[in-house]
């Protein structure tokens, strides 16, 4: 069961990570790159979420 959980972490955080990389190249990214030097909450919350879940996922599988 712990394999299954760590598997789906890993699995929601690279979904999460490529979303978050998405939202990082849109449109009001750009916009708020532009003003304020840095892309939207969103977008980074979204790439630290997706590596948190990645690496809880890794560790989990590699403890098994």
């Amino acid at each position: 069961m712990n394999k299954a959980v760590a598997l789906a972490l890993l699995a929601r955080g690279i979904l999460f990570i490529v979303f978050g990389v998405n939202a990082a190249q849109s449109f009001s990214s750009d916009i708020s790159r532009f003003f304020t030097g840095s892309p939207t909450d969103k977008a980074i919350w979204m790439l630290v979420g997706g590596a948190a879940a990645s690496i809880v996922g890794v560790v989990g599988l590699w403890r098994g």
